[in-house]
């Protein structure tokens, strides 16, 4: 899916005489995007090479001579490409691949390349920092929803540490021909947990090991050898959670699974279930330690979200997690789960009006409405929880009548004729948006009384003074800022409808 699209906007670049740099985060994934690259556009007069430790000094140098000269249209490459010795002829296009492996720094530096440069990111779960950008707005986004033809979803569980689990797991997998990942991300003993694999594993079992500190000639013989099936199980660290697409490898089994950073387990899911074999992951739990809240919190959201396409959910789970950062800064993590993200979003609005020194439009939601008047949405009419504290939601934001009428509209096309009770509850935030508009924070009904606290109580008395009744205005109390407007209207207003209704309409504006 996301390469199909990295392809395509590179040969839309290279087509109109730019070059483009394809930035990835392993070794391994260079070399087979620049076997796929290639594949692609071998009847084109296009020439694609790749950068990393697997290349040569001499090889290197003479790609990066090319590349200055404007010889090579297409350059893949690892972290390689980020040093100052690599420059382009004419750069038009930077993909980024698998976006959440680079750090903000890197990402500032392929800025530096070229200012004008077009900057494609692509990754199934992008980090807090990236979503939270896209999402208020400073960073294009589009989802990637539909999944190829025959892919089915992954089967998820989250066991604790059991050999005859493992055993069994394998063992289905051999009897189909196919062949297992078994993830251990920790280098100094992976081999004692090969021999581990070997001894609960169907005799004859062909297993390999691989990770990142093995000489570049060795890892790419063990790679090569999976992926043409010379063996059945392969021992590894992290280095194939990016991009290796093996079709034939449908089972993975994830030893220390707590270990794990929820972007990070989600992207090795994906390595397996790449055909139409229904695919297992299993995330196993330590055994001799206890496993941390957050650790739970990443694994049950992993088990949760394990249809296709749900990259995009569980990089939302992870920003409620771990928070959206610092938008200005190298912090990618921060503490917004403590105000929950809409309150932050709101705090950061305020926050930049403060620094612009605009004033802050009454917000209707800051407006309170207490005149005996109830409503609420019942569960037989909009029966999904989920729905209805999204209707909520938008009665309580919406900012003016059209918007109010437009959630109406809404509700009557989904739900039909909304009951008596929610009719009440749109009379009250007619209501509200109609005293927001006045500066009003709050309308409460003190029998016989309906008093209003407003910092500008002159628009509230020319509101009311068309009305039958009194009208009197209170000074503010010692070291506030708010006045009390007191409204007396005659005895027969003061039914809660009827008084929402005429408050309305002196409250709300003309007519245009």
């Amino acid at each position: 899916g996301k390469t199909e699209l990295a392809i395509r906007a590179a040969f839309k670049a290279v087509e109109f005489g730019k070059q483009v740099a394809v930035l990835v985060p392993t070794t391994v994934l260079a070399e087979q995007h620049e076997r796929t690259f290639r594949a692609r556009f071998a009847d084109y007069p296009f020439r694609v090479e790749s950068l990393s430790r697997f290349k040569t000094g001499g090889q290197a140098s003479s790609i990066l001579r090319d590349a200055r000269q404007g010889k090579v249209d297409i350059l893949i490459g690892t972290h390689r490409l980020l040093s100052k010795d690599v420059r382009f002829a004419d750069l038009g296009l930077v993909v980024v691949d698998e976006e959440q492996r680079f750090g903000v720094e890197h990402k500032e530096r392929l800025l530096q390349l070229r200012v004008t440069v077009d900057v494609l990111t692509l990754s199934a779960t992008p980090i807090p920092r990236t979503l939270n950008m896209a999402l208020i707005g400073l960073r294009d986004i589009s989802s990637l929803t539909t999944p190829p033809l025959d892919r089915r979803s992954i089967v998820s569980e989250v066991i604790p540490y059991n050999e005859r689990r493992v055993s069994q797991a394998i063992a289905r997998e051999m009897a189909r021909e196919g062949q297992v990942f078994f993830v251990h991300n920790r280098v100094h003993n992976i081999k004692s947990v090969a021999d581990d694999v070997r001894r609960i594993a169907p005799e004859g079992t062909r297993i390999v090991i691989g990770h990142g500190q093995m000489p570049p000639g060795e890892l790419e013989e063990v790679m090569l050898t999976f992926m043409r099936r010379q063996a059945d199980i392969l021992v590894c660290t992290t280095i194939i959670e990016s991009g290796i697409d093996i079709p034939t490898a449908n089972t993975m089994i994830i030893n220390d699974a707590d270990r794990f950073g929820l972007a990070e387990l989600h992207q090795l899911r994906g390595r397996v279930g790449r055909s139409k074999h229904r695919a297992y992951c299993y995330l196993l739990l330590p055994k001799d330690r206890p496993v941390r809240d957050v650790a739970q919190k990443r694994l049950r959201a992993l088990e949760e979200y394990s249809m296709l396409g749900a990259g995009f959910k569980i990089a939302m789970r992870d920003l409620e997690i771990r928070g959206a950062g610092n938008l200005l800064g190298a912090e990618q993590s921060g503490h917004i789960a403590a105000v929950g993200y809409d309150m932050f979003c709101r705090l950061l609005e305020r926050a930049v009006r403060d620094l612009k020194q605009e004033d802050a439009p009454e917000a209707p939601s800051a407006t309170s409405v207490e005149i005996g008047l109830v409503g609420i949405i019942p569960r037989a009419y909009i029966p999904s929880e989920a729905r209805r504290l999204d209707a909520y939601r938008r009665l309580a934001t919406a900012a003016t009548p059209d918007q109010l009428e437009g959630v109406r509209e809404a509700m009557v096309q989904a739900y039909s004729e909304p009951p008596d009770a929610v009719v009440r509850l749109f009379e009250i935030a007619e209501l509200r948006i109609a005293a927001a508009h006045r500066h009003v924070r709050s309308v409460i009904l003190r029998t016989p009384d309906v008093v209003f606290r407003t910092q500008r109580p002159g628009l509230v008395r020319v509101a009311l003074e068309s009305m039958q009744g009194t009208v009197r205005v209170l000074d503010p109390k010692t070291n506030d800022t708010m006045h009390e407007v007191y409204y007396r209207p005659p005895t027969n207003y003061l039914e809660p409808r009827t008084l929402a209704r005429l408050l309305v309409r002196s409250l709300s504006p003309p007519d245009p």
